[in-house]
């Protein structure tokens, strides 16, 4: 192996350590702040160990179905800039309506239901991750793969983009849990607006892949996005 080779594959491990590092740490924190601190930050600590785990777990389920693509961009740590903005202005506004209005973050009830999207936002997206298998990238194909196949089984049954259904519920899930009015409906709209443009996209690709196999498949199954139906060739 070139000695370039061995230095940019050391580059890649250290990106990937220095990030699961990281992930871990903020697992920590977020369960010691959960445990040990204020009940006043309950919701905080949930977020951070929901967040922590989301990010991590991509990485780790990436590395089981398709290892050959992972790389320190499978964490999605930096899916996009309007990811990160969208999650510092969350920050803002707990932070802000904590120092403001500190008993609206005690409605711990409405955390929970927070919670509970998280988790089976979370549930709903890995188990989509694993049925699929190596048919599932982070990225849009715009060229089949060999062994690339339609999968209708499972939890495609039920829906076509079982996915984003789960990262759908998830993203809004944060902002409840942390008891954020502003940025949950901000990321309604917003995660609304990306998946609709991401579901119309990629079944265009897939209609080009799959033909008649897919049509007939989304005759029968829903996105399982609300009021997002896909790409319709009629």
């Amino acid at each position: 192996m070139k000695p370039v080779n061995i230095l940019m594959n050391l580059i890649c491990l250290l990106q990937i350590v220095w990030r699961s590092v990281l992930l871990g740490s903020c697992q920590a924190f977020g369960i010691t702040v959960t445990s040990y601190c204020s009940t006043n930050y309950l919701s905080l600590g949930w977020y951070i160990s929901v967040m922590s785990f989301f990010h991590f777990s991509e990485f780790v389920v990436t590395s089981v179905i398709r290892p050959q693509n992972l790389t320190s961009e499978s964490f999605l740590l930096n899916h996009s800039k309007a990811y990160g903005i969208a999650a510092l202005v969350s920050w803002v506004e707990y932070w802000t309506e904590l120092w403001l209005f500190p008993g609206l973050k005690k409605s711990y009830w409405i955390s929970g239901i927070g919670l509970f999207l998280c988790i089976g936002g979370e549930i709903v997206r890995k188990t989509a991750m694993l049925t699929a298998f190596h048919n599932f990238d982070h990225l849009i194909r715009t060229q089949r793969e060999e062994h690339h196949q339609l999968v209708t089984g499972g939890i495609y049954s039920l829906c076509r983009h079982p996915s984003y259904v789960g990262w759908f519920y998830w993203s809004i899930g944060t902002q409840i849990m942390l008891c954020n009015p502003l940025c949950s409906v901000a990321y309604l709209i917003a995660s609304w607006k990306f998946f609709n443009e991401r579901v119309f996209e990629e079944e265009v690709t897939l209609l080009n892949f799959f033909g008649k196999e897919y049509v007939a498949y989304q005759s029968k199954v829903p996105t399982g996005l609300p009021f997002i139906h896909g790409y319709n060739i009629n």
